[in-house]
């Protein structure tokens, strides 16, 4: 049986958004040597408010990207469905810049160590950052912790937790999904 709960409503989502935002423009100031990297395919839309968010709040010029991790996976060859790369927007250099890596979910850590080397394709950077928005802080496999969090969730293996877009949804906002007894 499934179980569904809301840990985040969308005015909650509104404030995180905005208090994200707020300090990567402590930490960045200009962004002239900054680059926002969503990882596709779920930090690509979060990528998207955030820099929504910067320029509403700042005029600066803002570089970004979306960085496809697919064949950086380690588990690319391990599934029964192939994995699907995606459409690759990622026209900048990263050399010598300091990037923030934006993914919905920490959950293992694997895919944003998956992103950091999907990174070095792209140049050296300077510094590497990372925001998420749900950090699933006790289900770790790997040493990785975000320098920018929306909340802190704890959670067992069974519980999934889903990111919903105003996008692609009603509204935005995040559930836990109890699916022990499926």
């Amino acid at each position: 049986m499934k179980m569904e709960k809301q840990i985040v409503s969308s005015q909650q989502f509104g404030i995180m958004i905005e208090r994200l935002a707020h300090q990567l423009i402590e930490n960045h100031g200009d962004f002239s040597d900054t680059i926002l990297v969503g990882i596709q395919p779920r930090g690509v839309e979060f990528s998207k408010r955030i820099l929504e968010k910067l320029n509403q709040i700042s005029s600066n010029n803002i570089q970004s990207g979306n960085l496809d991790i697919t064949f950086f996976r380690d588990d690319f060859g391990r599934r029964d469905v192939p994995i699907e790369a995606q459409e690759l927007d990622m026209n900048v250099s990263v050399e010598g810049k300091r990037v923030v890596l934006i993914d919905d979910v920490l959950f293992t850590g694997r895919s944003i160590r998956s992103a950091m080397d999907a990174l070095l394709s792209f140049g050296r950077p300077k510094q590497v950052e990372l925001m998420v928005l749900i950090d699933r802080r006790l289900t770790r496999d790997l040493p990785i912790h975000p320098n920018y969090v929306g909340r802190t969730v704890d959670t067992i293996l069974e519980e999934k937790v889903i990111v919903k877009w105003e996008s692609s949804q009603s509204e935005d906002k995040i559930i836990l999904i109890n699916s022990e007894n499926e």
